[in-house]
């Protein structure tokens, strides 16, 4: 992703690259070592993203866009919201609701009720100006779905994370995104029977319909 960045031209098409990852944590720019608390034999990558830690492994629908924000007339916060937009249309069409939580970037869902469409009190809503910026609270969720993006030379790389059929046990070693017991939940202990193959092309036209 660094290469095909740095060496791309204004002439050079975007792409979408999906992939699935062996077991692995990243490490963002802003991650803090004390939030890696027993990585084991799993391998601990630091990265460019923003971002704390999170992982990585089979069963989760890794998305890169590699976009040239000054040809779409993006800015980070909307793209973001169009990456969180593309999580919640697909878990849509499998029937379990996303959620964003105000002052945490990712999607969630109700541990008790993974499909219901009730508003959280949590989520993001208009700020007074001037303000200060949220606390996120988790009460009652499960992080089904991390971003993490880079911008360099006017161009996106890296992605966002969905968890479809995972062992989840490896997010137990860490405080994933930086955040104490925050809970992580995959499609499957959602009540869904799919695989990576079966929601993979799904966010792929999401996010296609929703970048283009």
């Amino acid at each position: 992703m660094q290469d095909f960045t740095a060496t791309r031209t204004p002439q050079t098409p975007d792409t979408l690259w999906l992939c699935e990852h062996p077991p692995t944590f990243t490490q963002g720019l802003a991650g803090k070592a004390e939030h890696v608390l027993q990585p084991g034999t799993i391998p601990v990558v630091a990265t460019n993203r923003g971002g704390q830690v999170t992982y990585h492994g089979p069963g989760q629908v890794v998305a890169y866009p590699l976009l040239d924000f000054q040809r779409r007339g993006y800015f980070i916060k909307e793209y973001v919201h169009r990456l969180e937009e593309a999580v919640i249309r697909t878990l849509g069409h499998f029937g379990i609701t996303g959620h964003r939580v105000a002052g945490a970037p990712g999607i969630y869902v109700r541990l008790d009720d993974p499909f219901s469409h009730a508003l959280l009190p949590q989520r993001p809503q208009r700020r007074v100006p001037g303000s200060a910026a949220p606390q996120p609270d988790f009460t009652g969720l499960g992080k089904i779905a991390a971003l993490g993006i880079k911008v360099s030379r006017h161009c996106s790389y890296h992605g966002l994370a969905l968890n479809v059929a995972m062992d989840l046990a490896p997010f137990s070693r860490i405080h994933p995104c930086g955040y104490l017991d925050l809970a992580t939940v995959d499609m499957r202990h959602c009540g869904i029977d799919a695989t990576w193959a079966d929601v993979a092309p799904r966010l792929a036209q999401a996010l296609e319909g929703l970048l283009n």
